[in-house]
């Protein structure tokens, strides 16, 4: 008679599976909760310390970490040695391992949990289990998902066994498996100790979907999350129109940054990650028409966010014009018959809380990974400059205030021009600072009359000032910190143009 070992936090399935491998003749062995579940389910089971000949002890802590358990798993069949040790030790072989492990990652998923209780969450006897059985894929099955008991329920029926194909496909996922549980655990207490780079680094994530390619259709793709997501795409929930690509998550990544800075209704237009259109307003149609109007020709293809939940009204607006992504935290039901009228765009529904979880962000390169923290260091305007002779009115700081916010996240080399809670012109991803601000004036054309200016990074010399006053740019903010601040502040003066030093720059390659 074959044995099977049940040891699992995920319940999904059991009583089938186990049900199925009785009536195929298995033993089943079992532990704790999980013997438990069965014999209530008149599902005929061992327990462990009948195998063990060794009561579970230390409340569970020590029960599966035995000679027994592990000699069955890890024999090499066609060893006589190891036959030998078998036999003169009175173990019984064990067939197929069925183990899925404590639920660290639920736990810390929850609200004011302790660190004791996270701890006694670290499982040991199952990461212990699931790799001698993997270790030997083999001789012995070793299941971690339930999804995967169909599939070994249909081989055994079919050819008495699972194929050699089959049990290295479920040997990789044991060790992904115990892999991603451990690098967890290892990020857990790594962040308790306050350690920020350590000597090494392992990432989680979990599979959401496979895109249908990446950012062109010759490149293939997928997207994952890690255990904890908030305020992002990953949590994001559609409502409406075709699967998310590659470059749609993308943008809309770009957008909800973003948006993370304001609390006022805003709306955010994104196209290829660089903002085309933002609008503030006292409610969002205003915000709507504000972040439309800024770029009406740009934001045709793109996507938008907005903080506050789409009314029928700005449904209207929106069908008017092809939008690949509309992504707020609720729609009205007059607004969401509107949209559905357009069958590929896509609607999601994102719960937006600032709330930061991850205060660090990775950028693949090749061979390596870039590790640094996130540019989230909140806007302290007691940090501020004025460095011009002329002083900035309420309505310029207000203006100032938004635009800064804005450029930190346009492509560097960055220039934003803003007025009254909106963008009127962007210059992005520019090799030289004055070709951004060229585009940016010529976008905003008149409107750049009385508006401000903001930059990502210090002027090295007095020419983005000088085409600035070209278009009758009234306040300029700016981190400085060149060598030659003296020739754009002497030009600003000259022109009664008001200059703000933040000393803080915001750099995105």
């Amino acid at each position: 008679m074959k044995r099977v070992l049940i040891s699992v936090s995920d319940k999904t399935g059991l009583i089938n599976f186990a049900e199925e491998l009785l009536a195929l003749g298995y033993e089943i062995v079992s532990t704790g909760g999980t013997k438990k579940t069965l014999d209530d389910a008149k599902i005929k089971t061992i327990g462990i310390s009948e195998v063990t000949n060794f009561p579970e002890i230390m409340d569970g802590r020590v029960k599966t970490l035995h000679p027994n358990v592990h000699g069955a798993l890890l024999c090499v069949r066609d060893n006589k040695e190891h036959l030998k040790a078998l036999e003169e030790n009175q173990i019984d072989l064990i067939d197929m391992v069925v183990v899925n492990l404590y639920p660290f990652k639920e736990t810390l998923a929850k609200q004011g949990v302790s660190h004791e209780e996270l701890i006694e969450n670290i499982d040991i006897g199952g990461p212990s289990m699931l790799r001698s059985a993997a270790k030997n894929y083999k001789f012995v099955t070793v299941i971690v998902d339930p999804q995967d008991y169909p599939k070994i329920i249909t081989e055994l029926k079919t050819i008495k066994d699972t194929t050699t194909e089959t049990k290295e496909y479920l040997a990789a996922k044991v060790f992904r498996h115990t892999a991603a549980y451990d690098a967890l655990i290892a990020e857990y207490l790594t962040k308790k100790v306050g350690e920020k780079f350590p000597e090494s680094i392992t990432l989680t994530y979990d599979k959401i979907q496979d895109l249908r390619y990446g950012e062109n259709p010759h490149q293939s793709a997928g997207f994952y999350k890690t255990s904890f997501i908030g305020y992002s795409m990953a949590s994001a929930i559609q409502l409406h129109g075709k699967e998310l690509s590659f470059n749609n998550i993308q943008d809309g990544n770009a957008a909800l940054e973003i948006l993370k800075e304001f609390d006022e209704p805003t709306v955010v237009a994104v196209k290829h990650m660089n903002p085309c259109g933002v609008g503030n307003g006292k409610n969002i149609l205003e915000a709507w028409n504000r972040a439309y109007e800024a770029d009406s020709v740009s934001i045709f293809g793109g996507i938008i966010v907005s903080n506050r939940e789409i009314t029928k009204e700005v449904a209207q607006k929106i069908g008017e014009i092809f939008l690949e992504i509309v992504i707020a935290p609720s729609f009205e039901q007059e607004a969401l018959d509107i949209l559905i009228q357009k069958k590929n765009i896509r609607i999601m529904k994102l719960v937006m809380d600032s709330t930061i979880n991850n205060h660090q962000k990775v950028v693949s390169v090749m061979d390596g990974l870039l590790v640094q923290d996130i540019d989230s260091q909140p806007i302290d305007k007691n940090d501020w400059k004025v460095v011009t002779n002329k002083q900035a009115t309420e309505e310029e700081i207000k203006d100032l205030l938004f635009t800064w916010k804005v450029v930190k996240h346009v492509k560097s080399n960055a220039i934003v021009i803003g007025k009254n809670g909106q963008t009127i012109g962007i210059g992005a991803g520019q090799m030289n600072r004055v070709g951004a601000a060229q585009i940016a004036l010529s976008q905003g054309g008149d409107l750049c009359k009385g508006a401000v200016l903001a930059s990502d990074a210090f002027f090295p010399m007095a020419d983005t000032v000088e085409l600035a006053v070209q278009y009758g740019i009234k306040a300029i903010i700016q981190p400085g910190g060149s060598i030659k601040d003296n020739l754009s502040i002497e030009e600003c003066n000259k022109h009664g143009i008001t200059m703000i030093f933040t000393n803080m720059r915001h750099f995105k390659h």
